[in-house]
């Protein structure tokens, strides 16, 4: 019976022993599990942080990318608006080229009629001035009778 409960006590012993450390190894579990938890909890606020992060990333991002739209429309409307007006700008041009070749044939044609009117002065010019010239020719001899006439009229006067 002592042997016997001797064996008992030894085997209580052992299992108290091993109570004790499967309370040690349950404990230091129960730790871990504790801490792994908090480090979860952790790890999952600061996931949500990040996806807070992200979405507000992605809101922006939305905005841009709207802002961007908008502007490229815009962008469009004015570069078409542009278009029309360099069209309109070549046109304008090209009739202006257009009625300078016509305005420079209307100022050669005006040349041409203008040195035509200037051949006609030229021509009754010269007209004129040979009728000029012998009216003072006959002038000339007018004066060059009035004074013989003079000098015929003084020498009677004299002679008598």
């Amino acid at each position: 019976l002592k042997e016997e409960n001797a064996s008992l006590r030894s085997k209580i012993n052992k299992l108290q022993i091993f109570s004790e450390t499967q309370a040690d190894k349950m404990r230091k579990l129960e730790k871990k599990l504790e801490e792994n938890k908090i480090k979860e909890e952790k790890e999952a606020q600061d996931l949500e942080a990040m996806v807070q992060h992200v979405e507000q990333n992605l809101q922006l991002m939305t905005k841009r990318a709207v802002k961007a739209e908008n502007s490229a429309t815009k962008l469009k409307q004015e570069n078409a608006l542009l278009q029309v007006q360099l069209k309109n700008y070549k046109t304008e041009n090209e009739a202006l080229r257009l009625g300078q070749s016509v305005s420079l044939a209307a100022v050669k044609q005006n040349a041409d009629v203008a040195l035509q009117n200037l051949l006609t002065v030229l021509t009754n010019s010269r007209s004129s001035i040979k009728q000029l010239i012998s009216g003072a020719e006959s002038l000339q001899l007018v004066a060059d009778l009035l004074r013989s006439i003079d000098r015929i009229s003084e020498t009677p006067e004299d002679g008598r």
